[in-house]
């Protein structure tokens, strides 16, 4: 019987920390936090319609990046299908190349932005991605 209840408990325990992850999530996708470094982003599909969101810029060798943080991330297969972003910041607004960034320089610009662990736990733990935007 213990066996059964701490079956019992682990699985509530998981079912809280996913509601925990939902609920974090999904009100960072509704409210949309704009503060600090944070930039506003458009991503396309294929017929050109735009899609916005808000990100944190974040630097790393004389370069921008945004992260894929999170696991909502419709915006960054958008991007994998039509590598092109809409920047707006600081009230002017920009059309980049969006880089998707692997290897070294993956390694580098995560060096660079680490996450927080307290973050990392409220988002699910998801892979983190980058994107270079690369001036046009």
């Amino acid at each position: 019987m213990n066996t059964d209840k701490g079956i019992k408990l682990a699985l509530i325990l998981v079912a809280v920390y996913v509601g925990i992850v939902v609920l974090f999530e999904s009100s960072l996708g509704f409210f949309q936090p704009e503060a600090g470094n944070t930039i506003v982003i458009e991503t396309f599909d294929g017929a050109g319609n735009g899609y916005t969101r808000v990100v944190s810029l974040l630097t790393s060798a004389g370069n921008e990046y945004v992260a894929v943080n999170h696991w909502p991330r419709a915006w960054y297969g958008r991007l994998e299908e039509t590598p092109r972003i809409g920047v707006t910041r600081d009230g002017g607004r920009a059309i980049f190349g969006a880089g998707i960034v692997s290897g070294a320089e993956h390694d580098r610009v995560q060096a660079d932005n680490p996450t927080p662990l307290a973050f990392r736990f409220l988002t699910g733990f998801p892979p983190r991605y980058f994107v270079r935007l690369d001036p046009q």
